[in-house]
């Protein structure tokens, strides 16, 4: 590979461009949302939501929901999880099935290909648990076929081996109004009356239950079955009083968290079941509960002129603290001034009860470099806060996990409802990394401290055989290993460490031809064996820079090549086009793509570079 540095004049007229852009799409009280896009799943979800409840037919958003699926779908005739990906049987059973409820016939040549494309991989009956109970709902196969979660759940002591606070925030919010919703087995509307038997390979209502996931231990999966055999006898004959209680539980726990129209959770699946709940019990459209629940979903839509879709959540919080990282690296008189304001601790707009780790550290390092740039802000008392917060969240591993601290019951991940295998919130490598940097950027004597020490230690045990860092929210290990370079470098770990050389070599190893680095939703596979390339992309170079650079090779060759890429990408809007997926919802089955990673991301690592350039500096300042 050739070695050109970059010159300092194309530098300097890229992160000009980047950043008129990204004020450009600043909102006007001073915030930064971009759109958050999964996959086909959520908008055919949504279109089903519709006419499950049967609303109105709102012809023009529905044929603009389905030119966004028909768009997406894959060369393999289905649809996948992520761009280019393998396919996927329940995002291509909810799709086809919300493409022929739209109207589409099954004798269009796309829904030819999709049908062939389900049949030939066995049929809809090959779905997970999720996607079966929607089937269950129109009463295209029989509960029978959807492993037991009696209500009852809502009334389990804490001390009992299931209990919804041994499970993730989000597991929380979409399981409990689907408690209500399995109990009372509700029947969709439908007024279409459109059904997909075609999609079977066997009559639909024969079908039993699904069979061990890939990842579920077998000894550990057979016991729980065994449970589920024994819960489909009993739970019909628990007693009425007991059951009315722990549904008044259920709709109570809904109630409390509704959260506005933000919905509960804020996250697309837990709002749907909520809304199916409330008409489940009768709640007539009007009624409070029901109608802000069902408001709160019309806010994810993405609308554009042709085509729209439904995002999982939005990410206002998370958008403008990387933003800032980003402008405050760019370090004019403009950036700083504009870009002062504290944010949220959530990820949304408002999810009080569910505050995250990793935002919060996000934020903190923001207002911490802001504080230091102008003598005008002040957010000691919210720093502050936050660090005592933080310091609470550290699970006994020394790690931290995203929402929840110890939440490790991993024998629950084998129960027959927990097919997708991301039932728990467990600490992980990349949150921690990012609460190591936020502890050793705003206190000094972090680094010394017993919470660093032991996070150290668990990153240090938790470096995979070739070099890298697992990354649990962003893909993946380019994701990791940046993530934690940052955390190392800024805990005062030496460059010359063992751990952070073979990082580094592994980010130089990976580097593409084209100067960039690219990894795809196939690294989370469970025979992954080491880095399989993938097309480069515009925010995961920027990551393997960022991270170079935190580990001191700042004059590196790769390095050179990478900036290099990024100048040669940039496109006539400032940014970086890049329709690949590069973050992460839960591994092997639901990815996203942040429509501002391209937009910061690039910006960030251009900017560190030049300022590390300027000043001959050898080691980041920052913790990220």
């Amino acid at each position: 590979m050739n070695c050109v540095q970059p010159k300092s004049s194309a530098v300097d007229q890229s992160i000009e461009a980047a950043t008129r852009g990204l004020f450009a799409l600043q909102q006007p009280d001073g915030h930064w949302v971009f759109e958050l896009e999964a996959d086909a799943t959520i908008p055919a979800e949504y279109i089903l939501l519709r006419h499950y409840l049967a609303e109105p037919v709102d012809n023009v958003l529905e044929a603009k929901i389905a030119a966004y699926l028909r768009r997406v779908q894959g060369e393999h005739g289905g649809w996948p999880l992520f761009h280019e990906g393998a396919f996927d049987m329940s995002a291509s059973v909810k799709a086809y099935f919300a493409l022929k409820m739209i109207g589409d016939s099954v004798d269009a040549p796309h829904m030819a290909r999709a049908r062939a494309a389900i049949r030939a991989r066995g049929g809809a009956s090959r779905s997970n648990v999720f996607t079966r109970v929607m089937l269950a709902l129109f009463g295209f196969i029989g509960w029978r076929a959807v492993p037991v979660m009696p209500v009852e759940i809502m009334l389990l002591p804490k001390w009992f081996p299931f209990h919804l606070e041994k499970v993730s925030y989000w597991s929380r919010t979409v399981i409990v109004p689907l408690l209500v919703l399995m109990a009372l087995q509700p029947r969709a509307r439908n007024p279409r009356r459109v059904a997909i038997d075609e999609l079977f390979l066997e009559l639909p209502q024969t079908i039993g239950l699904a069979p061990k996931a890939p990842q579920q231990k077998a000894a550990w999966f057979w016991v729980f079955r065994a449970v589920d055999t024994v819960l489909r006898f009993a739970a019909p004959r628990f007693p009425r009083p007991l059951r009315q209680r722990a549904m008044q539980c259920a709709v109570s726990w809904v109630t409390e968290r509704l959260n506005g129209e933000h919905g509960l959770g804020a996250i697309f699946p837990a709002m749907a079941n909520s809304v199916m709940m409330f008409d489940a019990l009768g709640y007539a459209d009007g009624h409070p509960h029901r109608a802000i629940a069902r408001r709160s979903i019309e806010k994810l839509l993405a609308l554009r002129d042709h085509e729209a879709y439904c995002q999982p959540c939005v990410s206002p919080v998370w958008d403008t603290a990387l933003a800032c990282h980003s402008l405050l690296e760019v370090g004019s008189d403009q950036a700083v001034t504009q870009v002062l304001r504290p944010g949220g601790w959530a990820f949304q707009y408002a999810n009080p009860h569910y505050p995250d780790v990793d935002d919060t550290a996000v934020v903190v390092m923001a207002m911490d470099r802001a504080q230091r740039l102008s003598s005008q802000t002040d957010f000691r008392a919210s720093i502050a806060a936050a660090h005592e917060w933080i310091l609470g969240m550290q699970s006994n591993n020394g790690a931290w996990g995203a929402f929840d601290a110890d939440n490790e019951h991993y024998y629950l991940n084998n129960i027959p409802f927990a097919d997708h295998g991301a039932l728990l919130d467990p600490p992980t490598e990349d949150v921690t990394a990012r609460c190591i940097s936020m502890l050793a950027q705003i206190d000094e004597s972090a680094p010394n401290s017993a919470a660093v020490a032991r996070a150290v230690d668990y990153l240090r045990r938790t470096q995979t055989a070739e070099g890298s860092w697992y990354g649990r929210w962003g893909m993946n290990y380019i994701y990791g290993t940046w993530s934690v370079l940052c955390a190392l470098n800024a805990a005062g770990v030496d460059h010359a460490s063992p751990e952070l050389r073979r990082a580094a070599a592994w980010l130089v190893k990976i580097q593409n031809s084209d100067g960039g680095w690219g990894e795809d939703g196939m690294s989370y596979r469970l025979d992954y064996r080491g880095h399989e390339s993938a097309p480069s992309t515009a925010s995961q170079t920027a990551w393997a820079l960022l991270g170079l650079m935190a580990a001191g090779e700042n004059d590196h060759p790769a390095v050179a090549r990478g900036i290099d890429y990024l100048l040669r990408t940039q496109g006539e809007d400032s940014f970086w086009n890049e329709p690949r997926y590069t973050a992460t919802g839960f591994p092997r089955v639901f990815y996203l793509r942040y429509h501002g990673y391209s937009k910061f991301f690039p910006l960030w690592a251009l900017s560190r570079y030049r300022n590390l350039k300027n000043t001959n500096a050898r080691s980041v300042p920052h913790g990220i």
